[in-house]
Formats: C-alpha cells, sequence, structure tokens
C-alpha cells in the first residue's frame, strides 16, 4: 500500500490552480470597485442635479395662508402645473435684454394640465394682457397690494408666483398643483442641450430687436435665436401677443417632438445635459423640488402620446375698452376651464381656421365644444 502521507505533491497542478484562485480575487476585487466607483458617480451626479434645483418656500407659505379659498383638485387624481417664463433682467446672463428695474416679470404665463393616467396632456397659453382680477397680494417687501382689475401679468410683478397662481385660480375655478418658473438663460441652455429645434417658416424673419434674422422654411433654431423667436412681439407679424403664443406653441410642439422622437428621456448621455440645464435654471414649489419629482414628471409626460399633446390660447377678444388688452370670450373660456377641472378631453381644431374662438356656443350646439389650437404631432416640418 502506498502513503499518500509521503506521496509528493504535484507542484504543477497546485500552482495553476493557486494562479486561478488569485486571479479570481482580483477579478471579484476589480468588479466591485468598478461598480463602487459607478454607483459613486451616479449618486455625485444625482445629488449635483439635485442641488441645482431653487426650491420657492415664500410662494408655498403665501398660499398656505389662503388654503380656505382654493379650488379642489382636478378630477381623476389629473395635474395642472403652471409654467412661466421670467422676464427678470437680473443676472449677467440676463441683463442684455434690458435694464434690470429690480421688479417681477411674466414673459409667458402656461397652465399645463396633465390628464390622470397619462392620457393626453394640454397647455393653454394665459395672454400677459387678458383683464382679470388681480387679489391683494404680499409684496416682496411684505406690504400689500389693494385688489384691483388690471392685465394679467401685473400679478407676477405684484406679488410674484403666488399672486398669479391666486388670480388664475379664481379666473378658472383651477386649482394649480405645482408651478415652475424659468428664465431667458434656462430656456436657451435647454434648447441647446437638445441640440437644437427644428421649425417651418412660412415666411422669412429680418428682426433687429429680436436679433434674428432668417430665411422661409425649415429652421434649426439654437438658443439665442430660439428665445428670439418666441419672445419678439412688436416687430413680427401684426406686432400683436397673439401671434406671439401661436409662435410660442409651435415651438414648444416642436420641442416635445424632438424630445420624444429623439429618445432623450430613455438616453442617458442625451438627457443628462437637458436636465443640468433645466435644474439650473427653474425655480419650483417644495412639491418638485427634487429630481425624483421631476422624474416622476417627465415620465407621466413620456407616457402621453404626442398626438395627445395639445396647445392652445384661452378664448380671448380684445378688450372693449382698450384694443392694446384682452378679455375672455365666453361661454367659450367657461367650458374649457370645466373641461379641465374635470379632466375632460379638450377637442381642438387648426389655428387660423376662421372659425370662432370655441365652436359649440350656440343652441344647436355639440355637447363636446371645440377650441382653436395644434398638437405637438403637427408641430414639426412636413
Amino acid at each position: 500500500m502506498t502513503d499518500n502521507a509521503d506521496t509528493p505533491a504535484e507542484p504543477d497542478a497546485d500552482g495553476k490552480g493557486a494562479r486561478k484562485r488569485h486571479w479570481l480575487r482580483w477579478t471579484a476585487l476589480a468588479a466591485a470597485a468598478l461598480v463602487l466607483a459607478a454607483a459613486g458617480t451616479g449618486w455625485w451626479l444625482y445629488r449635483k442635479l439635485d442641488s441645482n434645483i431653487t426650491t420657492d418656500t415664500t410662494a408655498a407659505d403665501e398660499l398656505t395662508r389662503y388654503e380656505k379659498e382654493r379650488p379642489s383638485p382636478a378630477a381623476n387624481a389629473a395635474r395642472n402645473i403652471l409654467l412661466i417664463g421670467s422676464d427678470t433682467r437680473a443676472g449677467a446672463g440676463n441683463r442684455k435684454y434690458g435694464k434690470d428695474r429690480g421688479t417681477q416679470r411674466s414673459d409667458t404665463t402656461i397652465l399645463l394640465h396633465i390628464s390622470a393616467g397619462g392620457s393626453g396632456a394640454t397647455a393653454v397659453s394665459i395672454p400677459r394682457d387678458l383683464m382679470v382680477r388681480i387679489p391683494s397680494c404680499t409684496k416682496p417687501d411684505r406690504t400689500r397690494t389693494r385688489e384691483q382689475f388690471a392685465q394679467f401679468n401685473w400679478a407676477f410683478e405684484f406679488g410674484g408666483t403666488a399672486c398669479t397662481i391666486r388670480t388664475l385660480e379664481k379666473l378658472t375655478g383651477i386649482r394649480i398643483d405645482h408651478h415652475m418658473v424659468i428664465d431667458f438663460g434656462g430656456f436657451k441652455k435647454m434648447v441647446d442641450a437638445v441640440d437644437g429645434v427644428e421649425i417651418c417658416l412660412k415666411e422669412p424673419i429680418d428682426d433687429a430687436d429680436a436679433h434674428l434674422k432668417l430665411p422661409a422654411g425649415r429652421q434649426v433654431l439654437h438658443g439665442e435665436q430660439a428665445l428670439g423667436f418666441v419672445r419678439a412681439r412688436k416687430s413680427l407679424g401684426n406686432g400683436s401677443d397673439t401671434e406671439r403664443m401661436d409662435r410660442q406653441q409651435q415651438f414648444l410642439g416642436a420641442l416635445v417632438n424632438k424630445v420624444q422622437s429623439d429618445g432623450v428621456l430613455l438616453n442617458p448621455t442625451k438627457l443628462y445635459p437637458v436636465l443640468d440645464a433645466a435644474t439650473k435654471s427653474i425655480t419650483t414649489d417644495p412639491g418638485l423640488d427634487s429630481l425624483r419629482d421631476l422624474y416622476d414628471l417627465a415620465r407621466s409626460m413620456r407616457a402621453v402620446p404626442t398626438e395627445k399633446v395639445q396647445f392652445l390660447t384661452v378664448p380671448r377678444r380684445p378688450y372693449a375698452y382698450n384694443a392694446n388688452r384682452d378679455e375672455l370670450v365666453q361661454p367659450a373660456a367657461d367650458q374649457l376651464f370645466a373641461r379641465l377641472r374635470a379632466d375632460k378631453p379638450v377637442v381642438i381644431r387648426p389655428s387660423g381656421s376662421g372659425e370662432p374662438e370655441a365652436a359649440g356656443d350656440g343652441p344647436s350646439a355639440s355637447a363636446t365644444p371645440s377650441f382653436a389650437g395644434r398638437n405637438a404631432a403637427t408641430a414639426s416640418c412636413r
């Protein structure tokens, strides 16, 4: 019988086994290090984006004081988000657009209604010159304004976001769940982050005030051009706010179409620059002031088919006592507000069709009115 204890070891086999175990250990350690590094980088990026967002606690505190007078939430767990384009001249990036006089300005206001379950989204432009009843509001210096009948964008100058929200809620009966304020610089950066937005021009544009000179046809607008396109008012078209809102809706529709068709929301390398530009440039209420909250909002919008993303302007006409101001067209405006409150579908027809602001108003009218507007699917060049 052979004594195994005296049998010499097989150095080749044992050496290979030791080397294999050594290699496996270092491979596992390297993999673990890479996972930790990736997780650390991901956490760092998340914290960076999250910290970019500015929280508007002032508006939240002011609205809490008036909770009892505010409307009930929309039906079916739908959400209403107020988007405000700030016309501020404060900050280095905004000074070239005019002198900073220390007051806030609202250049663009859009009520975004997101239907329950992502079945649709309706963006309603509110004319800056619409004559409305503005309640007594708290000014930045803590003094109060008197209740007055004035143009809508004065509410933002009087009392900021809270005053704008209270004014709109009293006008429409629609509760605003969240709000976002974005300035000039932020808008430009977001457009650049998606490599520009394509629009179609029926006529060439040569506007010195807007720093915009473009031929007719297909155009890809980048930051500065895009800002000039959506802001220009007095020197483009007939100089009305109506035409400017129409251009804003055209551009936003094309932007939505670009983001959805280009896979931005599903591609981290494309999504990060957009998120970085957006989070640096927006001020939100506490309910939207985290990256998780914004991601949930983006995910709900991603679920909406492009053809179900609609843009329109609240039914209005020249104010009877001043043609340079606007007033609501009734009962069309109340019909629109009622449908949004109830989270019912809003039927639109192409703008410029020659029909009145809302069809279906008369005695023999359809039970479902329609409103002049457009959807994102038709905003791109054909």
